[in-house]
């Protein structure tokens, strides 16, 4: 059983930027492609970035610039590091290893204007 566990959220103002951690059990985490996703009330769950294991990133156009992604194999973690943020960034951010079907509970980010 995957277990994903996502912190790091919180309150904070436009312009403002917050570090996202998300730490996964998985037996082979280094194989997996990492994924972030975000969903805001009454939306559906949007992907925010990814990252392969050749460490190959992609990202949603509406973060592209203010996101950056990135994964320590040696500690199973992965990190959204989110900067000039924007009260529409507003969501709950989860965590997910691509193809598991697993996700973590959730980590709720507020920016207020």
């Amino acid at each position: 059983q995957v277990q994903l566990v996502e912190s790091g959220g919180g309150l904070v103002q436009a312009g403002g930027s917050l570090r996202l951690s998300c730490a996964a059990s998985l037996s082979i985490f280094s194989q997996y492609t990492m994924a972030w996703y975000r969903q805001a009330p009454g939306k559906q769950r949007d992907m925010v970035a990814t990252i392969t294991a050749t460490r190959s990133t992609n990202y949603a156009d509406s973060v592209k610039g203010r996101f950056t992604i990135s994964r320590d194999n040696t500690k199973n973690m992965v990190y959204l590091q989110m900067d000039s943020l924007k009260p529409e960034d507003t969501a709950v951010y989860y965590c997910t290893a691509i193809g598991s079907r697993s996700w973590g509970q959730g980590t709720q980010v507020t920016v207020s204007s």
